[in-house]
């Protein structure tokens, strides 16, 4: 299936001996001066940005609730805060985990979840971190806060899933699993929890098995409907996940991404809230592309380059027609892509 052209294919973003960006060919030039180039389809400053920062490989990005924010996560042991637009700077660096991956909860706060066997909560805007949730007696993979209720879930290579209240450090849950968990999701309202484990099958808090795979990545709908899973058959699936549907629950599924030897937590992600919602989906791969998919058809949309490491996850900006993502060389990328 051939992908279609875009501007985040033909451009990449540099940065200078300092780090500052370095606008790219056919946008806004040093002076300011507008050259020739293609249509932008948003208000980044140069149809694809590189941010350098993290000095080891790069495991989670997440954009803010509003879109104004982007938080990535690194094996070198920080988080980096930067602002989405204008020159993306590096506002704020949060450190004390291990590495980690990351999720916004509301605007100010931020949950993360690291090797170093914690779940923490943070206030972005000063860096400091708000709570720690102990408990995991292994590498914590995976956390999800609910978008509408104080509970946060996480998951780890000691078999079990944890829920969380956010107002105390105590775990109010525990789901056992029979091999490390490596990927965990919940419904808005806390009332539904999803898990993936290395165990050949993706079920969810009310025992409901779905697939034969080894889920690496989950993500909810926006809707809350679907549950889309990335898998180490090389498959990105769709299921329906409502208490009642006619006939199978794997609904859709999309081929070309790609696992390897190194067997990545790559994860997936749906488009955004909006009049798009649910339109796309998109997830890393180890062949170094960052993959989205019409979510109707099927067809893949973007097949875009740029990463030399094996991509461990895309988000997609809140409002705006815009990809993240961020791999094992240490980079992330901004671009933006049709509406």
């Amino acid at each position: 299936m051939a992908a279609e052209s875009s501007a985040l294919v033909a451009k990449r973003q540099r940065t200078d001996a300092s780090g500052a960006l370095v606008p790219a060919a056919g946008t806004a030039a040093a002076g300011g001066t507008l050259v020739a180039g293609p249509q932008r389809t948003s208000d980044l400053l140069a149809p694809i940005l590189l941010l350098a920062g993290h000095g080891a490989a790069v495991h989670t990005v997440k954009f803010s609730p509003g879109g104004e924010l982007l938080l990535s996560g690194s094996h070198d042991k920080t988080l980096l805060l930067w602002e989405t637009f204008g020159e993306c700077k590096n506002v704020l660096t949060l450190k004390g985990h291990a590495n980690a991956v990351v999720h916004w909860l509301g605007a100010e706060n931020a949950v993360s979840a690291s090797a170093d066997k914690l779940v923490a909560l943070w206030d972005v805007k000063t860096g400091g971190r708000i709570r720690m949730y102990k408990g995991h007696t292994s590498f914590v993979n995976s956390c999800c806060p609910a978008a509408d209720a104080p509970l946060i879930v996480s998951g780890g290579d000691d078999s079990v899933a944890r829920v969380w209240d956010t107002r105390v450090r105590t775990c109010q849950s525990v789901i056992d699993h029979p091999l490390p968990v490596t990927a965990v999701s919940t419904s808005a309202d806390g009332k539904e929890v999803y898990t993936g484990c290395r165990y050949p099958r993706l079920s969810m808090a009310r025992g409901l098995d779905m697939s034969r795979t080894r889920p690496l990545g989950i993500a909810l709908s926006p809707d809350g409907q679907r549950l889309l899973s990335n898998a180490m058959d090389n498959t990105l699936r769709c299921w329906d996940v409502r208490p009642f549907c006619e006939g199978g629950r794997c609904e859709k599924l999309f081929l070309g991404a790609q696992h390897n030897y190194e067997k990545g937590l790559l994860k997936c992600a749906w488009s955004a809230r909006g009049p798009a919602d649910g339109a796309r989906v998109a997830c890393g791969s180890a062949d170094h592309f960052v993959y989205v998919w019409d979510a109707a058809t099927k067809r893949i949309k973007y097949k875009l380059p740029g990463h030399t490491g094996s991509i461990n996850e895309v988000a997609f900006h809140p409002t705006q027609p815009i990809l993240a993502s961020c791999a094992n060389d240490k980079h992330v990328y901004l671009g933006e892509i049709r509406p």
